[in-house]
């Protein structure tokens, strides 16, 4: 049975122009970067339309929240801003109910 989350991470980003398909790629790194984190319970790279993306991803409590804003992901954002995307917004969330992967 999967782990219950009960915080998480909203992130949006705003590709600056022409960089839409290198922020794409940046996203589908970033899961190769929070499969080494432990504590992050699920992590999604989202698209909501031409130049807008995010994050979203969720822990079991604050600790992991913590321990990931830390961690590769945050580094690899601040390292983009101002290259890739404009400064990223984050935004901490509690997680109220969750239909848990089997």
């Amino acid at each position: 049975m999967a782990k219950p989350v009960t915080v998480g991470l909203l992130v949006r980003i705003e590709a600056l122009p022409g960089r839409e398909e290198d922020v794409e790629n940046f996203l589908k790194h970033g899961l190769d970067l929070v499969g080494q984190e432990p504590e992050t319970l699920r992590w999604f790279a989202l698209r909501f339309g031409t130049s807008s993306f995010g994050i979203y991803d969720a822990f079991g409590a604050d600790a992991g929240r913590e321990t990931h804003l830390s961690g590769q992901v945050a580094q690899a954002l601040a390292d983009n801003t101002g290259v890739l995307f404009t400064q990223p917004t984050i935004e901490p969330v509690d997680v109220i109910a969750e239909k848990s992967p089997t």
